[in-house]
């Protein structure tokens, strides 16, 4: 306001009233502006920040719940991962233990198997021996009937048979 007064009294013009300068309006009509609407413009923009800051809280809360199913869902599936290495060794551990009682079992089958062979190569020989005694035998029994008639036949004459 002085600034006006100052600029209008130095172009040599005649100073104007305060009620009369524009800008004592402008300056009225802001402080008006600000007593009538200011409530509602700090209520307007506390609510604005008041619904951020619930916001903000909220993501916040979201976040920290997000992380916590996220902490056990690792502390589960880590538990599952320890759950499923001691059941592989488990099984790594039966299956050592059959294959040893595979190995056992296996090896009493071949050895009575191996029995059972020698056994039956026995049998083989000794009944092959005592097939092999009854064709000597009767082999023997032609070959002596056959001498005996050779014999007999040349020395038996004729008069001799007939007799």
């Amino acid at each position: 306001m002085l600034i006006s007064q100052a600029h209008a009294a130095s172009e040599g013009a005649q100073a104007v009233p305060f009620y009369l300068d524009t800008t004592f309006f402008v300056s009225v009509a802001f402080v008006l502006f600000f007593v009538f609407f200011g409530k509602k413009l700090i209520t307007f923009a506390n609510e604005g920040l008041d619904n951020r800051s619930q916001q903000i809280q909220d993501s916040i809360e979201e976040a920290t719940r997000l992380r916590e199913e996220a902490q056990d869902l690792l502390a589960t599936y880590e538990k599952k991962q320890r759950d499923a290495l001691k059941e592989a060794e488990d099984i790594v551990t039966a299956a050592k233990d059959e294959a040893k009682r595979l190995s056992v079992e296996a090896a009493e089958q071949l050895e009575a198997s191996l029995k059972r062979s020698e056994q039956m190569a026995k049998d083989r020989i000794a009944q092959a021996e005592a097939q092999a005694i009854t064709e000597v035998k009767t082999l023997a029994v032609d070959i002596a009937m056959a001498a005996t008639k050779s014999i007999l036949s040349s020395n038996i004459t004729d008069a001799k048979a007939d007799a």
